[in-house]
């Protein structure tokens, strides 16, 4: 069940979902709307030769911040982590979908490529995969609404939330676009030998 506008209302009011900034305006039918912070993660391609999925990704990317006024040019073809400007908290019994705007999309815009579900216990700000999937530059802006938020009631409350120690959840309270992590999950997972 995909909560209403109504609902999402008395669940921000009751503080069982937390979306702060949020301006009443930007309460929709089913979802809110979500807007783009000021910083982003750049891939330096010179770097490294590759990506090993195995090892930590720390000089992979660099950080680029914007002013008020000042846009961030997103090239065709090219993949950058932003992040909301918002942070969000979801309780035990609520799944968060994360989708790109039509307007958006209609010109090129991809704002995630597989990171659209939030579980729940989440809490933090939600980094965005930005793609440019058109053949102009797109100019993104500070504060631009970039994407919404849905929510749908789980049947039961989760029994482990995101950010529980046995889950080893890795993104749990991050304040800004945040690299892979990926790596930590590769080394738990390897398999003896052959």
């Amino acid at each position: 069940m995909v909560l209403s506008d109504r609902t999402i209302r008395q669940q921000i009011a009751e503080g069982r979902i937390v979306v702060n900034p949020i301006d009443g305006d930007d309460i929709q039918p089913a979802s809110i709307d979500l807007h783009l912070d000021n910083r982003f993660l750049v891939f330096s391609n010179a770097r490294q030769p590759y990506i090993d999925v195995r090892a930590p990704l720390d000089n992979l990317t660099e950080t680029v911040a914007i002013g008020a006024d000042i846009p961030f040019m997103l090239h065709p073809g090219e993949f950058v982590l932003g992040s909301t400007l918002e942070h969000i908290e979801l309780p035990s019994d609520l799944v968060a979908r994360l989708e790109g705007k039509s307007s958006l999309g209609r010109i090129g815009l991809l704002i995630h490529s597989t990171a659209g579900f939030v579980d729940p216990g989440w809490k933090g700000r939600l980094t965005l995969e930005l793609s440019n999937v058109a053949r102009l530059p797109i100019a993104l802006y500070y504060g631009m609404k970039i994407g919404q938020i849905s929510f749908l009631q789980l049947t039961t409350p989760a029994e482990r939330l995101y950010g529980s120690p046995e889950l080893g959840s890795r993104y749990q309270g991050q304040s800004g676009p945040t690299a892979s992590r990926f790596h930590r999950s590769v080394l738990r997972e390897q398999p003896g030998p052959l």
